[in-house]
């Protein structure tokens, strides 16, 4: 049972900006329709982040399903997602992180934000 990502995954993972997240419906097993989301890798593990914070719907999905899929380097895979209390020296690594991949976008300030960064997610691998 894969509960890590591989270390060519987090390679590719880290530069890719394809990622479509889908956690489940209420009922446990149907993919939500995929949105479109921008994802770290910090410390070998991978992050996204809601841009309307706790109130977007795939995060609260995410939070109350904890699994689903996402769409990342042109490949499915089945996921877990764990919400992320973020101390300050991870929030730091992770906002460099998106700086690093997203600096010169108009839409990095807001991601930098509170509501944002309350809303961190870690993404796992997940076996059926």
């Amino acid at each position: 049972m894969q509960t890590h990502w591989s270390q060519e995954q987090m390679d590719a993972f880290s530069k890719a900006d394809d990622m479509y997240i889908s956690p489940f419906y209420s009922d446990g097993k149907t993919p939500g329709t995929p949105t479109w989301i921008w994802s770290v890798v910090v410390d070998n593990n991978l992050y996204v982040r809601a841009y309307n914070g706790q109130n977007s719907r795939w995060y609260k999905s995410a939070v109350r399903q904890k699994a689903g899929k996402i769409k990342l380097n042109g490949e499915e895979y089945k996921v877990t997602f764990q919400p992320v209390d973020t101390d300050a020296a991870l929030t730091e690594k992770i906002d460099k992180a998106y700086k690093d991949k997203y600096g010169n976008s108009m839409y990095l300030s807001p991601m930098l934000s509170k509501g944002p960064v309350s809303a961190t997610v870690k993404i796992l691998p997940r076996e059926e």
